[in-house]
């Protein structure tokens, strides 16, 4: 049954999902409004959390790391802690601190191994691995031979015998109770972490994702052995099943409208089958709109590609992304308030905290963020702005640390990376400026010409010099009544035509010799 647009409720949570074909994108709206966006294409699926065989091309003790092939174009990356010798003693990551990716385990110190590669690995053999960061640029797989498995309430470890619970569980009876349950049906080799979403879980539900996972364990297992390095032995669900899964866990109203009939039939036997507990309405939309278009998703991911974002008050932030660190800048830009400037700057900076971090999170900025916001004189407003963005990234899934304010007013943060951004999915760099965000002026390009014509003057055997530019270049140099074109020809004593060429890059530019022509004298016709 179609949905009408127009006279939906705002739902708390609901997945919106645009079906073409070689793409599939989801939206997730969270009281109507945009909080993630998830996309995969063909051959540019997102690998985080696949499990490959692979094989050791070289190892490097200088770095305690190792290369190895798996079967993409660059060969992936194991450093010495994500390499699993022996699993006791190790911690384990909280999967709610994750993306989407699995948990790893980590050393007891992070900085320096107990264990030295050379010791652990040796060029040629085989392991399993799973990715734990996607390719990124020119950077490989980072992947792990801790293996995981997630499910809707668990995450399966079965190289880890540890049983963990989700810190965003806090009542110490509930953990208790999900710990006895885990213990009751659990594989004694196997580890588990319960999610969030097991809050209140009941023990039948617990033990059949047991047994799913287990059975999926036993066929990988199966499946390394009987084949061949380097190939993928599993891939991770899709990215709609996959956003079922992470994304709508929690009590909240909740809905799926899809724009493919056989995805909805997809989504509907894939709910029957391995979450048949989850009460989510699924709906097949049929409007004459597009559906990004119908539920404005369309203008907000248009928005997020955008270097500048305007606050309601008339405020707005600059972010600015390159390749391992995020810069945002707040500013008052037509706000100017009402009375007292301290507390103008102060709205400023809240109002830019909750956009800050839905921006973060929608475009799925990671690394090291650094946040400049508008300088506070007061201590206490700094302090309140700092509080309100701790709050403001409370929704994010994605592993953060947040420290205090410095004096500078900069606030600086760490986002966990496990996939790509928004802007390094949707778009490639400029082929004017070559990702660099700005060409050369005209008039730099002027001067540039001017001091080239120079050079090839000095030895230059024809009548003059023709100048093929780009329009904006052209217009610049026959500008005015002294002109650069005359300059160049009191200075050379040399003839210099311009010729505009549209097809010319902003920044190129050609000098062609008119080289002088030979006449026969006889017949005036040219030699």
């Amino acid at each position: 049954m179609p949905v009408k647009v127009q006279e939906r409720d705002v739902l708390k949570k609901e997945l919106i999902v645009n079906v073409a074909p070689g793409e599939t994108r989801v939206a997730l709206l969270e009281n109507g409004v945009l909080a993630e966006f998830f996309v995969e294409r063909g051959e540019e699926e997102n690998i985080t959390g696949s499990i490959y065989k692979g094989r050791v091309q070289r190892v490097l003790p200088g770095m305690q790391a190792a290369f190895v092939d798996i079967g993409l174009k660059q060969a992936a990356f194991l450093y010495v802690d994500d390499v699993m010798p022996d699993p006791c003693g190790l911690e384990v990551e909280d999967p709610e601190d994750e993306t989407e990716g699995p948990p790893r385990a980590l050393g007891k110190n992070n900085r320096e191994s107990r264990h030295r590669i050379e010791a652990l690995l040796k060029e040629g053999q085989e392991l399993m691995v799973q990715v734990i960061k996607a390719p990124v640029g020119t950077k490989g797989a980072r992947i792990t031979t801790q293996i995981s498995l997630p499910g809707r309430f668990l995450v399966l470890m079965p190289t880890v015998p540890h049983v963990g619970i989700s810190r965003k569980i806090l009542c110490d009876g509930e953990r208790q109770r999900l710990k006895d349950l885990v213990e009751a049906h659990r594989n004694s080799e196997h580890g588990y972490i319960f999610r969030t979403a097991a809050e209140g879980v009941e023990a039948p539900a617990v033990s059949r994702e047991i047994d799913v996972l287990d059975r999926l364990w036993e066929m990988i297992q199966a499946r390394y052995k009987n084949q061949k390095a380097p190939t993928r032995i599993h891939r991770d669900l899709s990215v709609t099943f996959r956003s079922l899964r992470d994304l709508l866990t929690h009590d909240d109203a909740r809905r799926l409208v899809i724009d493919s009939r056989e995805g909805c039939e997809a989504v509907r036997q894939f709910l029957g089958r391995t979450m048949p507990d989850l009460e989510v309405d699924v709906v097949h939309y049929s409007g004459k709109a597009l559906i990004f278009d119908a539920y404005n998703v369309e203008a907000e991911i248009q928005r997020a590609l955008k270097k500048k974002v305007w606050l309601k008050s008339g405020g707005y932030i600059v972010i600015e992304q390159t390749e391992a660190l995020v810069a945002i800048d707040v500013n008052t830009g037509r706000y100017v308030g009402k009375e007292n400037f301290e507390e103008t700057i102060l709205l400023t900076n809240l109002e830019a905290v909750r956009e800050i971090a839905h921006q973060i999170r929608l475009r799925n900025l990671c690394g090291i963020i650094i946040i400049d916001f508008i300088d506070m004189a007061r201590p206490a407003n700094q302090d309140r702005v700092y509080q309100a963005f701790r709050d403001a990234v409370q929704a994010d899934r994605v592993k953060t640390n947040i420290l205090p304010m410095s004096e500078l007013g900069l606030v600086q943060m760490t986002r966990k990376r496990t996939r790509k951004s928004l802007s390094r999915i949707l778009c490639s760099n400029c082929p004017c400026c070559d990702g660099r965000g700005h060409v050369a002026s005209p008039v730099s390009l002027c001067f540039q010409i001017y001091r080239e014509l120079l050079r090839y003057a000095a030895d230059a055997a024809g009548e003059g010099f023709t100048i093929v530019c780009h329009p904006e270049t052209a217009e610049e140099i026959l500008r005015g009544s002294r002109s650069l074109v005359d300059v160049i020809e009191k200075k050379t004593g040399m003839q210099v035509q311009v010729t505009a060429d549209p097809a010319c890059h902003p920044e190129e530019f050609d000098i062609v010799e008119n080289l002088k022509v030979k006449t026969r004298p006889d017949t005036g016709e040219s030699g």
